[in-house]
């Protein structure tokens, strides 16, 4: 059996977030879809999402203004306001999670922002 993209990129995401755990650290956690990126900041637990940020917000939307969150302009956006939300939270140290994704354009672009801002991973 043959798996389609989206399988192959929750395949390797899972492997990423046993590797995680491991650490008891919370973890900074990306989605991106074609129109937006999402970031959420997860406890170590995996119960409760203490920040979240992402280009379906009103605030970011309006920053943006014609152009959409899918570029990495939207994304380095998303990784400052992550990375406040976090640190107003009272997290300093999180662990990035690309959920599978390439660590390239607006992944990259989100993880750069947010290490700029102040969150060390």
């Amino acid at each position: 059996m043959s798996l389609n993209k989206k399988d192959q990129r929750i395949r390797r995401s899972r492997q990423t977030r046993v590797r995680i755990a491991t650490q008891r650290v919370a973890r900074l956690t990306v989605h991106r879809t074609n129109l937006h990126i999402y970031a959420s900041v997860i406890a170590s637990d995996g119960a409760s999402v203490l920040a979240s940020a992402s280009t379906a917000e009103k605030e970011v939307r309006e920053q943006l203004g014609k152009d959409k969150g899918g570029n990495a302009a939207a994304a380095v956006i998303v990784g400052k306001r992550i990375a406040e939300r976090a640190k107003a939270a009272g997290i300093e140290k999180v662990a990035f999670d690309r959920s599978g994704f390439a660590y390239h354009g607006r992944v990259k672009a989100l993880a750069e922002a947010a290490r700029e801002a102040g969150l060390q991973f």
